[in-house]
């Protein structure tokens, strides 16, 4: 239970950092006051209405573009990583000593020799304490 726990836990932080650091962009295309288009991570497609370039800047005043785009960019976070010079001095001795005090928790045990492993054991042709019925209670 607590491992399925754990790993619930761990997979709901990393989809928790990938959508805090996760940008994009929703085009949207309105002819008047109508939506015709939206897109995301695309350009929105145009409903053909649009001002061509005019040759005079008569045209240009005289028609007035009835169509305009709107662009909404939802910016994801940059800066997760943290460096360890932006830490102050207390906080570097801290995480120093913290970091050397649990890595020492996990020393290796002594390595002990076992001089009959190589042996293996003498067959047992009858078990003597059923045959003298001598039990250790």
């Amino acid at each position: 239970m607590k491992k399925a726990v754990s790993n619930i836990v761990s997979t709901v932080m990393a989809f928790l950092v990938l959508f805090s650091t996760f940008s994009f962009t929703v085009d949207k295309h309105f002819c008047g006051d109508f939506l015709v288009d939206s897109a995301v991570f695309s350009k929105a497609v145009s409903c053909g209405m649009d001002m061509k370039n005019s040759s005079s800047p008569e045209e240009k005043l005289m028609a007035a573009d009835c169509c305009h785009n709107q662009k909404i960019e939802v910016a994801g976070q940059n800066d997760l990583k943290v460096s360890f010079d932006s830490l102050e001095l207390g906080q570097q001795v801290f995480l120093f000593t913290f970091t050397y005090s649990y890595l020492s928790l996990f020393e290796g045990l002594p390595n002990e020799v076992t001089p009959f492993k190589d042996y293996s054991p003498p067959l047992l042709v009858s078990d003597i304490q059923i045959l003298d019925q001598v039990f250790l209670i």
